[in-house]
This record gives structure tokens, C-alpha cells and sequence, in this order.
């Protein structure tokens, strides 16, 4: 099968310069027959035919180095820094149309790029000024003698503190996602108590002091939390770390766009393949609109649907989906948004076992 753009395409550069050529060469054989049947000079008639030439081709090569003209303009736009600028002609249907296509995609590339830089430092600007401002004011208050540096007080620091822990464990974790140096460390594990410890884990961080669950960092206390499991004896094969930061941060997001006592249901199912696992996280929310879908597990994607808990609740660093994503990219499976009749669904499949191939 022929790859697209291979071989000579009616529109392409390489059709056009082709065409040049026979028309030059029809333009001097008919010049020269003119010249035959008229007797004109053959000098007279090399002259009309090199201006002729000359003229085609002039018009040709036009309206093939104009868009390169252009794309070098805004190549050098992007470089120094200017991402909104876009070449015109990516309809072309030649080989120009798709060097266009190419650098408005790399332009679309880069702008996002630069989107999501200024979005983490506005992001990490805001989640370190709230607990660094909280934990300073605690500590002035113990040092200027406003308030004794008893277990309330230092609890309160201390809850501060492992917030900073988190935003920092999260920025380490897209550090790891950049950088690729990641392995995983998969065995075999029962799937019962292991997610019964997930959500008990996230049920002591909303109801005490927000245990370092490594992932999810909500503190509301009137959703519940359902687990499960079918068959109860249910094994699967996977790194217990990493799957820990796919289901904290699903149940983290499945809590927070709950509504009041709302309700979060974790299933496990066993999957196709050996030890392989099928986890849905269900919450009763707003659900995410279709046309959102694909962007759900971006980083700093935070949503545009309303909290239906409140308005100036924390929306968090919008990086705990892109985790997850990351951590089930890293088993080789697959993680989406599927329908549901009510709130949200989110799927996820893990491979198990590798297949060893004969």
C-alpha cells in the first residue's frame, strides 16, 4: 500500500516542475516550427522562446517560494517566541500544503507547551502561597506569644506542612512523567484489601488530618465511599505503588464534584487477560460533557463544570487525572471516560501478566 504523499500526486511540486518542462519544450518546438514555415531567423525565434520560458517559469516558481516566503517568517516568529502566528495554504494539495499542515501543528504544539508553563507557575504559585501563608501565620502567632505552641496549634502546622509534602510529591511525580524513569514494579496482589486500604486511607485524609495518601487530598466528610469487588478472591498483577495513584486520584476527583452526600463506588472486575484488572470509579456529579472528554486527563485541566458543592472549593493543581493517565500508560492499559446515566464514570484495564510470545 502506498503511504500518503508518496509517488507523483496530480498537485505536487514535482507534477508542476514536470509540467514546466514539457511546456517549455512544446513552447520551443512550436517556435521552431513557426520558424521553419515562416523562414524567421533562428535567433529571433531563440530569444522569444528563452523570454517565454523565462515567464512560466517566473510564474511558477512564484507561487512555489511565496509560501515558503511565509513559512519562513513565521518559523521565525516561533522562534522567538510568538506561537500564535499560523502559514496559510495548509489546504494546499501539494507538497507545500502539507510542510504548512506541519508547522501549524508544531505551532499548536508549542503554544500548548507554552500554555501549560505559565499555567504550572500560576498553579505552584498559588497551591505553595496558601499553606506557606497559613504555616507562617501559625508560627507568628507562637513566636509573638499570641498562641501557645500546644498540640491544637502544632496540628495545624503540621496539616499545612504535609500539603506542602503533597504539591511537592506531585510536582516529583511530573517530573518522573517528563523524564521517562519510571519502572515498574508489578506483582501479584489481592484486589480486596488492597483497595479497601485505598479508600480507607482517603476516608481517614477527609475525616482527620489528611494522612500523605501520596495522591488525593480532599477533606469532605459526607460523601461515602463504596467498594466492590467481584469475586471477593479477586486477584491481579501490577505495580501496587503506581495503581495506589490511579485510584486515589479518581476517587480525590470522583469526591470532590460530588454532591452533598453524595455517593463514590469503586468497581474491580477481573479482566480479559491473566491477572489482568478492570477498575471503574462512579461518582454522582455534574458529569464532564462529552466535547470535554477528550481533555479531562490534560495537565491543569480543571474542568468547566461548576463544583456542585460550593463555589471557591479547591479544584486542586489539575495534574491528579494526567497522574493516572501517566501511571496506566506506564502498564501498558488504557484509562477513559465512559457513558453513564448519572455523574461520572471513568474505566480503566491493566494488562496483567505479560503475554510471552512463542
Amino acid at each position: 500500500m502506498t503511504r500518503p504523499g508518496s509517488g507523483l500526486r496530480p498537485f505536487s511540486v514535482k507534477a508542476k516542475l514536470g509540467t514546466l518542462v514539457v511546456v517549455s519544450v512544446f513552447i520551443t518546438t512550436g517556435l521552431l516550427m513557426v520558424a521553419l514555415r515562416t523562414r524567421t531567423e533562428l535567433r529571433f525565434i531563440t530569444v522569444f522562446s528563452v523570454i517565454a520560458t523565462l515567464l512560466i517559469t517566473q510564474f511558477v516558481a512564484h507561487g512555489l517560494t511565496a509560501p515558503l516566503d511565509e513559512m519562513t517568517t513565521v518559523a521565525r516568529s516561533i522562534s522567538h517566541g510568538d506561537y500564535t502566528r499560523r502559514v496559510s495554504g495548509a489546504d494546499r494539495r501539494d507538497e507545500l500544503g502539507d510542510l504548512a499542515q506541519t508547522i501549524n501543528r508544531m505551532a499548536d504544539d508549542l503554544e500548548a507547551v507554552d500554555r501549560h508553563r505559565k499555567e504550572l507557575v500560576a498553579n505552584v504559585s498559588h497551591e505553595l502561597r496558601t499553606p506557606i501563608a497559613a504555616l507562617r501565620a501559625v508560627l507568628e502567632n507562637v513566636v509573638d506569644g499570641v498562641s501557645s505552641a500546644d498540640p491544637e496549634t502544632m496540628r495545624t502546622a503540621l496539616k499545612q506542612t504535609e500539603r506542602l509534602g503533597r504539591l511537592v510529591e506531585t510536582l516529583l511525580d511530573l517530573s518522573r512523567l517528563d523524564s521517562g524513569v519510571v519502572t515498574l514494579k508489578a506483582r501479584r496482589f489481592e484486589v480486596w484489601p488492597y483497595l479497601s486500604g485505598v479508600l480507607k486511607e482517603a476516608n481517614l485524609a477527609a475525616s482527620h488530618r489528611r494522612l500523605p495518601s501520596g495522591s488525593g487530598n480532599h477533606t469532605r466528610k459526607d460523601v461515602h465511599l463504596h467498594l466492590d469487588v467481584s469475586p471477593p478472591e479477586l486477584t491481579a498483577h501490577a505495580d501496587a505503588e503506581r495503581l495506589h495513584q490511579v485510584v486515589a486520584n479518581l476517587v480525590d476527583n470522583a469526591v470532590k464534584h460530588s454532591p452533598p452526600h453524595g455517593r463514590v463506588t469503586v468497581l474491580a472486575r477481573r479482566g480479559a487477560g491473566p491477572e489482568s484488572l478492570a477498575l471503574e470509579v462512579l461518582d454522582e456529579g455534574p458529569g464532564i460533557p462529552e466535547s470535554e472528554r477528550h481533555r479531562v486527563f490534560e495537565r491543569f485541566n480543571r474542568g468547566e463544570v461548576p463544583s456542585p458543592h460550593g463555589p471557591g472549593s479547591d479544584g486542586g493543581t489539575g495534574l491528579g487525572l494526567a497522574i493516572a493517565r501517566w501511571a496506566v500508560d506506564l502498564h501498558g492499559g488504557r484509562i477513559g471516560v465512559a457513558e453513564s446515566a448519572r455523574g461520572c464514570r471513568i474505566q480503566v484495564t491493566l494488562p496483567g501478566i505479560p503475554q510471552q510470545r512463542g
